[in-house]
C-alpha cells in the first residue's frame, strides 16, 4: 500500500509530465513510478534536452501545482484507451502497455487526468495539487534510460526529481547527500587503501591487504558468535548441475540471476547464486532424528549473481560477494524459539556496530512455489514472533521469497539512510523438493521446516555500509592499522620500533613510523589514514618508558604507561567498543 508521501512522489510524475507536454508538445511519454526518495519519468523527446532545462520544467510544474488542478480517475475500455493514446496523442509506448495489460472490455482500463495531461495509471493520486508544497521538490538530474530495460529497445531521457512533504525534509535530504558523498566508500576504499574494482571484472571487488582484515576479522566474529550457539560450518561446490537448482525452484524463479556455463558433454551448469540448494544436499547425506533437531548449519561461501552492469555500484551491488549464510532445519513446533534466537543475534551483532534497525515482513509474491495454505502457516508464525517481539516493524505485501515469506532486517546508519541488510527466511517449500526427512518421537518421517538466514548479508555490501557509517574511522577491533608509534626525532626511533615489536606480539597492528618526515607530517597523515591511536614517543617518554598517546577524534589526551595503554586497548578490543 502507496503511503501519504509515495502517492505525492507519483503524483508528482504526472505533473512533471504535464509540463514537459506544455513545454515540448511532440514528446512521447514512457512511464513514471514514484521511487525512493521522489520519482522519476521517460520520455522521448524530438529533440535532446540537457539538465539547464531542468530548472525551466521545475518552474513550470510549480505553476501547476499552484493551479490546484484535481486529479481525476477514469475508466476505459481497451478500444477507448487505444484511440485515444493513437489518434489524438500518437503515444506508442502507452498503446504497447495497453495492449498487453488486458483484452477488451467495458472500463478496464484507468487513466487519470490532471489539466491536459492524461495517462495511463491505476493510482492512486492525491485528489489536487494544493496537498503538494511547491517548495518541498526540486528536479536533481537526467540519464539515459532504454525503454522497458532493454538494449534492444529505444534509449529515453529519465528526468528524476526528489520531494518530501515538507522544504525542511527535502533541504534536511540534501545535507544528508552531502554528508554522505564525503562519506562515500567507493572514495574512501581507494584512498585507505582497502579495495578496488577493475574492468576486467565488473562487480567482482578486488581486496587489498588492509581491507582482508576487516573483511577476516568480521568473518571470525561471525565464526566466534555462531559457535557459541550450535552452529556447523559447511563448504558447498561452486559449480553445479541445472538439476540441483531446477529441483529447489531456483532455475524456474532465478535462473536470470545466475551465471551458467556448458561442458564438453553439453551438460548445463550454474555457478552458485545462492546456498540454500546445497545445504539441502548436506541434510539428505543420511537419516535424521527429531533428536538433532535444530540442525544449523552455518555457510560463508563465494556467490555470484548476474546483475545488470547498469546497476553495479561499488561494494553495494556486486556480482561476486559472500554473505554469512545459515540454514536452519527443525519442526514446526520449534519456530517461535529458533526466530526468538535469531533475533538474538541481530542484536548482538548489530548493538556493536552501533547500528539502529527494525523488521519488515515481506508477505507472499505473485510468483511463488508451493499451497497456500503452507504459505498462510508461515506467515502468520512470523506476524506473531514479530508481535511477541515487541520489535518496530512493518509489513510490505508481495516481497517475500518465491519458496517462502522473510522479515528483512532494515538499519540506520549515523546520518539517518535506511538499508536493508539481513534477512530471515521461512521456507515449507524446498524442503519438500528435496524429499528431507526426519524421524519424530513416534518413529514416523516427517518433512523439517527450514530457516534461511543472513545478518550482515552479503559482506561485501555490509563493509560498504560500515565505511560510510564510520565515515572511514573504523572501531579499533576492526581498523587494518590499529597504532602508529611516532619517534620524535632520529634518536627515539629504537625506542619508538621496542613499543611496536611489544604491541605486537601483543597481537596489535602496529607500524613504527621512522621515516625522516617531521612530527606533525606523521600526525596529520595518521589522522588522514584513519588510525585510532598514535603514540609519540621523545626523549621524557623514552626516558619514563611510557608514551604520549594521541586518540582519533580526541587529540593529544596524555603521556601513559605502555601497560595501562595496553590493558585500556585490550578492554576496547575485547568489548569490541
Amino acid at each position: 500500500m502507496l503511503t501519504k508521501i509515495d502517492t505525492i512522489r507519483h503524483s508528482l510524475s504526472h505533473i512533471l509530465a504535464a509540463a514537459v507536454q506544455e513545454m515540448y508538445p511532440k514528446v512521447k511519454f514512457g512511464i513514471g513510478p514514484a521511487i525512493e526518495n521522489g520519482f522519476y519519468y521517460d520520455f522521448d523527446f524530438p529533440s535532446p534536452i540537457s539538465p539547464e532545462d531542468l530548472p525551466k520544467i521545475e518552474k513550470k510544474m510549480k505553476e501547476i501545482i499552484k493551479m490546484n488542478l484535481k486529479f481525476e480517475k477514469k475508466k476505459w475500455s481497451r478500444r477507448q484507451a487505444i484511440t485515444f493514446f493513437k489518434i489524438k496523442e500518437n503515444q506508442k509506448y502507452k498503446i504497447e502497455l495497453i495492449k498487453e495489460l488486458t483484452e477488451d472490455s467495458p472500463l478496464s482500463i484507468s487513466t487519470y487526468r490532471v489539466g491536459d495531461f492524461v495517462d495511463l495509471c491505476k493510482g492512486p493520486h492525491i485528489k489536487s495539487t494544493k496537498e503538494i508544497d511547491p517548495k518541498a521538490f526540486k528536479l536533481t538530474k537526467t540519464a539515459g534510460a532504454y525503454w522497458r530495460g532493454s538494449e534492444k529497445n529505444p534509449m529515453l531521457t529519465r528526468i528524476y526529481g526528489i520531494a518530501f512533504k515538507t522544504k525542511k525534509e527535502l533541504d534536511n535530504y540534501f545535507k544528508m547527500m552531502k554528508e554522505a558523498e564525503e562519506r562515500d566508500h567507493r572514495k574512501l576504499g581507494k584512498k585507505l587503501e582497502l579495495f578496488f574494482l577493475h574492468e576486467t571484472a565488473p562487480g567482482m571487488p578486488y581486496w587489498l591487504p588492509k581491507g582482508v582484515i576487516i573483511y577476516n576479522e568480521l568473518i571470525n566474529f561471525w565464526r566466534e558468535e555462531h559457535k557459541k550457539r550450535g552452529y556447523q560450518e559447511i563448504v558447498t561446490p561452486l559449480l553445479n548441475k541445472k538439476e540441483l537448482y531446477e529441483t529447489s525452484g531456483h532455475w524456474e524463479h532465478y535462473k536470470e540471476e545466475m551465471f551458467t556455463v556448458k561442458t564438453e558433454e553439453e551438460e548445463t551448469y550454474g555457478i552458485k547464486a545462492m546456498n540454500c540448494p546445497n545445504a539441502m544436499i548436506v541434510y539428505s547425506q543420511r537419516s535424521r532424528s527429531y533428536k538433532e533437531l535444530p540442525l544449523r548449519f552455518s555457510d560463508i561461501d563465494t556467490i555470484h549473481r548476474s546483475e545488470r552492469s547498469g546497476t553495479l555500484y561499488g561494494l553495494f551491488r556486486v556480482r561476486e560477494f559472500r554473505q554469512d549464510d545459515a540454514h536452519i532445519f527443525l519442526t514446526e513446533e520449534q519456530i517461535k524459539s529458533e526466530y526468538k534466537e535469531i533475533l538474538e543475534i541481530v542484536k548482538r551483532f548489530y548493538s556493536v556496530f552501533n547500528l539502529r534497525y527494525s523488521f519488515r515482513l515481506g508477505t507472499r509474491p505473485e510468483k511463488f512455489m508451493g499451497d497456500k495454505k503452507s504459505w498462510d502457516k508461515a506467515e502468520k508464525a512470523l506476524k506473531e514472533i514479530l508481535k511477541e517481539s515487541g520489535e518496530e516493524y512493518t509489513i510490505l505485501e508481495g516481497d517475500g521469497a518465491f519458496y517462502g515469506p522473510k522479515i528483512d532486517i532494515l538499519m540506520k546508519d549515523s546520518i539517518g539512510r535506511e538499508w536493508q541488510t539481513g534477512t530471515i527466511q521461512l521456507d515449507f517449500q524446498i524442503p519438500k523438493n528435496f524429499d528431507l526427512k526426519y524421524t519424530d518421537t513416534k518413529g514416523r518421517k516427517k518433512t523439517p521446516v527450514v530457516i534461511h538466514r543472513v545478518i550482515y548479508g552479503s559482506l561485501e555490501r555490509f563493509i560498504g555500509i560500515l565505511i560510510e557509517h564510520f565515515a572511514g574511522a573504523l572501531p579499533l577491533w576492526l581498523s587494518p592499522e590499529q597504532v602508529w608509534v611516532i619517534p620524535v626525532g632520529s634518536n627515539h626511533r629504537k625506542y619508538a620500533g621496542e613499543i611496536a615489536e611489544k604491541l605486537e606480539s601483543e597481537g596489535f597492528r602496529v607500524e613504527a613510523k621512522t621515516e625522516a618526515e617531521t612530527v606533525s607530517k606523521k600526525i596529520r597523515e595518521g589522522e588522514i589514514q584513519k588510525i585510532p591511536y598514535l603514540l609519540v614517543v621523545g626523549d621524557r617518554e623514552m626516558k619514563k618508558k611510557n608514551v604520549r598517546v594521541r586518540e582519533r577524534g580526541k587529540g593529544d589526551i596524555g603521556e601513559t604507561s605502555l601497560t595501562k595503554f595496553l590493558r585500556e586497548v585490550r578492554i576496547e578490543i575485547e568489548y569490541k567498543k
